[in-house]
């Protein structure tokens, strides 16, 4: 970084100290070569992609950065969204909140990154898990993400406005990572779980929310039907857990529901951190 000092940015553009201090705490498990000369702060999150866009051309893609969804989004829009994806013996919100809770067993001190977080509502979720640990959550809207700033009151959050196929930070950096309905409208999605195992510390989970193909035809003739009309890839049921297997992760679990899967694996420890243990 050159010019100012970095927490001197932060307070002169920020002036919640806890918040500047979460995003400093993040922005040490960027990579050097990741770490911005200048600061982006917009409304209280860390802008890393100014002008750039990745959000993807298609309706639903944009509709994610509009500033209408932001709004209705986690009392009305996600809620109903659930509903269609998992039918009407699917999970509640709550049920979505304590199914990830279990898939990530958190505990207190652990580093989180929540990535599509939207409005945060998983985002607070986990900071209240981990309590003198830290939760990142990062979004590709602006919109949603300035509707998170407004929602969150903890001193362990810091919002990124960032690719998802590209992820600035450290390798082994997070002891979790969640991606809940979010990685079907990520335009590279294995890329995104290309990073997410990367950025996986050993021993750390990870637990995804994503479309699972269940009609009659195979997801390589639905997908891209219903991606050009909405931007919703429809993942194959084989999908998501040969992704994450062929990546190096084990303990791989699914749970289908509906028009949707739930998905957790766990990176696995050294051998030596594993016997330590036993």
């Amino acid at each position: 970084m050159t010019g100012r000092p970095r927490s001197a940015i932060l307070s002169s553009v920020k002036s919640n100290s806890s918040t500047s201090l979460a995003i400093d705490r993040t922005l040490d498990l960027f990579q050097t070569t990741r770490r911005p000369a200048h600061l982006q702060l917009r409304e209280g999150y860390l802008d890393l992609l100014g002008n750039e866009d990745p959000t993807g051309p298609h309706p639903g893609q944009r509709w994610m950065a509009s500033r209408a969804l932001p709004l209705v989004y986690e009392r009305l829009w996600r809620p109903m969204g659930g509903r269609l994806l998992m039918g009407g013996m699917g999970p509640s919100m709550r049920g979505e909140h304590r199914i990830a809770l279990k898939m990530l067993s958190l505990t207190a001190g652990e580093r989180v990154l929540d990535v599509g977080c939207g409005p945060g509502n998983f985002t607070r979720i986990f900071a209240r898990a981990v309590g003198d640990g830290v939760v990142v959550g990062l979004d590709a809207s602006r919109t949603m993400l300035a509707r998170a700033v407004h929602e969150t009151h903890a001193d362990n959050v810091a919002y990124l406005r960032g690719d998802a196929s590209a992820l600035p930070f450290r390798d082994a950096s997070f002891n979790a990572i969640c991606c809940f309905a979010a990685l079907y409208l990520i335009e590279r999605p294995m890329r995104a779980v290309d990073e997410i195992a990367r950025v996986l510390a050993p021993g750390g989970r990870v637990a995804l929310l994503a479309s699972c193909n269940r009609g009659p035809l195979p997801a390589a003739i639905t997908s891209p039907f219903v991606k050009s009309l909405t931007g919703v890839r429809i993942f194959s049921r084989e999908e998501l857990t040969h992704a994450l297997t062929t990546r190096g992760l084990t303990d791989v679990h699914q749970h289908v529901s509906g028009l949707a899967q739930f998905v957790a694996a766990r990176k696995p420890a050294p051998r030596h951190t594993a016997a330590a243990h036993r």
